[in-house]
């Protein structure tokens, strides 16, 4: 009767082996589902960048006004009859390093 059962035990365990461990076992599915998810992501923001750059070279064929832009932006150029004004930033100061030397601390 103990033959019976440890064969059967032993048989049970055969079976389980490929559902869980196999090449289409429960683990290799679990781990292709999240690797599929993450790729669904990553497709999703490509998509979005290919819209936005579909929109860019739809703009820079069919209107002057992307190509303007981007001259004025990424080249620093003005149309003519433009002036150009360049505003920097004011920095900070005090009343004593108004003349750009720094005060001496002394320690006591």
């Amino acid at each position: 009767m103990r033959i019976v059962i440890y064969s059967m035990l032993l048989l049970l365990i055969a079976i389980q082996y490929p559902l869980w461990l196999g090449k289409g076992g429960w683990l290799k599915v679990y781990e292709m589902e999240k690797q599929l998810e993450l790729q669904q992501a990553k497709n999703s923001l490509l998509s979005l960048r290919n819209a936005k750059l579909t929109g860019d070279v739809k703009d820079l064929k069919d209107g002057t006004r992307a190509i303007e832009e981007r001259a004025r932006v990424e080249h620093g150029m003005i149309k003519e009859g433009e002036f150009f004004i360049q505003i920097l930033p004011v920095e900070k100061t005090t009343s004593n390093t108004a003349d750009g030397v720094k005060p001496e601390v002394t320690k006591q």
